[in-house]
């Protein structure tokens, strides 16, 4: 964020998140810490200065800097408080009226007889009110009064923050007799006299008095609630943190400026637009002056055939970037410069589970007949990933992923520790398949992979100005299709058809699985070998986060056995399939009727018993540990489900496997375009309508994700050609582009530091 106050609606507008939580429109609201609140008014004079309820948000105030304060001392009276280790001093001054006696403290600040406070929070109506019987006469002196306090409350604003607190609304039938005078009524008729009058002599200046309403916004969802119809109840007096927020914005570390990278990356995009709409423009050109042609001799006009001007490489290359270079720079303008707010995440049952019922309907009502019915077919492999994806996106942006401590929520960190799993080792399995099946251990395979996994995060990274590793599942499955393809391709390369004529193979196959898993198990006990390795330049400019490797070991250990288990997996299926244990065809359970029957009651209560111990693991900590031992159980047990009836196997959601054939794009754009503040808020596009909201960006999210998708696919075909001279000079070009750009990356952290 710049400084300056990038929160419109802080202090005007908002919701209630459940019973407690506020949520202003529009911004993200942060619970400070008594370090954060110190740090943000260190050296800082507070005054409150009004009624009682000015004194009870100056107690919820000097909370947040010291919690073991108490509310005593006298109630009429002024009240001081001091917090010498951050220079901090808040004072309370009893002015239950807007009056002579309030004026007149106000003007010695602006004369500068007394010491000018730093922040002025302001208000009183309700004594007036009670005092005068709530009499009209005593409504226009206090029209009067705040006329003649408002040019003085202005001119402190030119130098201090200066905050008028609007009236909460009372709860009349729980006032007691002496305060029945005090009506909703007659506080609407203040409140309108104090937004009227103050700010009305400098409209169009800069220098402000900041009307608060939040308060009285909150009140009128909670003073039911009050113990005396009068005051907030304890519950919803946090709004002092608005305050804390509103200032904490003036100090925020401004934006970082542009990078080099970056600015070359917005050159780069610049000359691909231009360049597309130059030869965009000559094509449309050239196609109409061909479209007709006059017969001299006739007179007559011929118009040919129906047809499309030729486009060429350099044409759907430059067209695949401008689409790029537009789509980047709304990401740029959505997470990297303040034209959208954000707001923060909370989490309610109903948030979580009716958008899951929702998908699951929609799922299901759109089911087709498969192309092919073998295990894991292409078209369930799609509607895995995508139901796995619309999961991992509901967890994230209803705030399940930010509420660990409740066991239903442990459990579902958990399924979507196993989605990402099941992903992975789908794509073990298709992977090692293809590699054992045909032996094509060639550059153009290994290249197409990772160009279609890294496309968009090295994108991201250069245009974001992001670590590679902030990503983590790209560089996730990009080591371990690495480790797939590096377990199979080197020495003895055992491939099916080497195998089939000696079945020693299939031992030697066997036993090089078996060392990939001692690896495993050796670098995931060993925390100080695993950093050593990708601790060197440039492995560790690709891995490290936060100046360390510890995030990237923590997460290669969370799915340490995945490749094994799909290898594994995908060699016992490939063994029974050759050996026709099982049969594929459609309707036709995948083995005999009783084996069918008993593997089938085996894996419904195997992925019950793992989602109940799940479900009621309490140690975050302790069920990581076993997670990756273990979940091999769930995995394995939903795969026969889904495969052994062939009824089930016949069968797709079409609904999901769309969404399945860009999880990755959905999966790696939700950081920017719809989650904000690394995914700790939610983007908002059209404030002060939630639901709106995460409907439209939700649509843009999606759309975005699929034109990536094209534009990876389309990139694919032209920078991975199949030829392979002409695919080893576009890897060293490749080589030299990622070698300057951390070379330039490397000059950059040399400067910041």
């Amino acid at each position: 964020l710049k400084g300056g106050d990038t929160c419109e609606y802080l202090l005007s507008s908002g919701r209630f998140l459940g019973e407690k939580v506020w949520q202003p429109h529009s911004c993200m609201m942060h619970k400070y810490k008594n370090s954060e609140a110190k740090n943000c008014l260190i050296d800082k004079h507070v005054v409150f200065i009004g009624d009682s309820r000015i004194r009870q948000l100056f107690y919820s105030f000097i909370k947040l800097i010291n919690p073991q304060v108490k509310e005593e001392g006298n109630k009429h009276g002024n009240i001081p408080f001091e917090d010498k280790s951050a220079s901090i001093k808040v004072d309370f001054l009893w002015y239950p009226e807007v009056n002579g006696s309030m004026r007149q403290r106000i003007k010695s600040w602006t004369e500068g007889s007394v010491a000018k406070p730093h922040i002025i929070v302001a208000g009183a109506a309700t004594w007036s009110i009670k005092i005068h019987n709530g009499s009209n006469e005593a409504l226009t002196q206090y029209k009067i009064n705040i006329t003649s306090i408002a040019p003085l409350l202005e001119k402190l604003a030119k130098s201090s923050d200066v905050y008028w607190v609007l009236q909460d609304p009372v709860y009349e039938d729980m006032l007691s007799e002496s305060r029945k005078m005090i009506t909703n009524e007659k506080i609407d008729a203040y409140n309108e006299a104090a937004v009227r009058i103050l700010n009305s002599s400098s409209r169009n200046s800069k220098a402000k008095v900041k009307v608060f309403s939040v308060s009285k916004l909150i009140a009128q969802e909670t003073i039911m609630k009050s113990s005396d119809g009068l005051h907030l109840p304890e519950s919803s007096r946090d709004t002092v943190s608005v305050f804390i927020t509103d200032q904490h914005q003036k100090v925020i570390i401004p934006q970082p400026p542009l990078t080099l990278i970056q600015k070359l990356a917005f050159c780069f995009f610049t000359l691909s637009i231009i360049g597309y709409l130059i030869i965009n423009i000559i094509h449309r050109n050239n196609f109409r002056k061909n479209k007709s042609c006059t017969d001299l001799e006739s007179g007559e006009e011929k118009k040919p055939g129906i047809s499309t001007p030729n486009v060429s490489t350099l044409e759907m290359l430059l067209h695949s970037f401008c689409k790029l270079g537009l789509i980047m720079t709304y990401f740029y303008l959505c997470d990297r410069a303040n034209l959208f707010m954000k707001e923060n995440k909370f989490y309610t049952h109903s948030s979580f589970f009716i958008p899951i019922v929702y998908i699951l309907v929609l799922g299901v009502f759109y089911t087709e007949n498969t192309k092919e019915t073998k295990v894991l077919n292409r078209e369930q492999t799609d509607e895995w990933k995508g139901w796995m994806q619309l999961v991992i996106l509901i967890y994230h942006i209803s705030g399940a992923s930010t509420v660990s401590d409740l066991n239903f929520i442990c459990f579902f960190f958990k399924w979507e520790c196993d989605l990402s799993m099941l992903l992975q080792k789908k794509d073990s399995y298709g992977h090692f398949s293809y590699f054992w099946i045909k032996g094509d251990f060639g550059v153009y395979r290994v290249c197409q992979v990772l160009f279609r996994l890294n496309f968009l995060v090295v994108v991201l990274c250069i245009v974001m100005d992001r670590p590679y590793q902030f990503y983590y599942f790209v560089p996730l499955v990009t080591v371990w299709f690495m480790i797939i393809y590096a377990t199979l391709a080197i020495w003895p390369q055992i491939v099916q058809k080497k195998a089939n004529g000696n079945c020693l193979w299939h031992f030697g196959l066997l036993l090089k699985l078996i060392c990939l898993l001692i690896c495993i198990y050796f670098l995931s006990y060993s925390q100080g070998a695993f950093e050593k390795i990708f601790s060197f330049w440039p492995l560790s400019k690709c891995f490290e986060l936060n100046g360390n490797v510890y995030e990237w070991w923590f997460r290669w250990k969370l799915d340490r056995y995945v490749v094994f288990h799909g290898m594994l997996f995908a060699f016992i299926y490939l063994a029974l399939q050759k050996h026709q244990m099982i049969s594929e065809g459609k309707g036709d359970p995948l083995f005999s009727n009783r084996v069918s029957n008993v593997l089938l009651f085996i894996s419904i209560v195997s992925f019950l018993t793992y989602s109940i111990w799940a479900s009621s693991c309490k140690n975050k900590t302790e069920c990581n540990e076993l997670h990756p031992s273990v979940s091999v159980v769930q995995i394995l047990a939903f795969i026969l489900i889904r495969n052994i009836p062939g009824y089930v196997r016949s069968v797709y959601s079409s609904f999901f496997a769309w969404f399945g054939k860009i999880s990755l794009e959905l999966f790696i754009c939700q950081y920017h375009i719809w989650l904000a503040a690394d995914t700790k808020g939610i983007l908002v596009l059209i404030p002060g309508y939630p639901m709106f909201n995460v409907l439209v960006s939700t649509f843009i999210f999606v759309c975005v994700a699929h034109e990536i998708s094209q534009i990876t696919n389309d990139l694919a075909q032209i920078v991975v050609p199949k030829d392979n001279s002409t695919l080893l000079k576009r890897l060293l070009c490749i080589a030299g582009f990622f070698s300057g750009l951390l070379l330039f990356s490397a000059m950059q952290d040399q400067s910041r530091h």
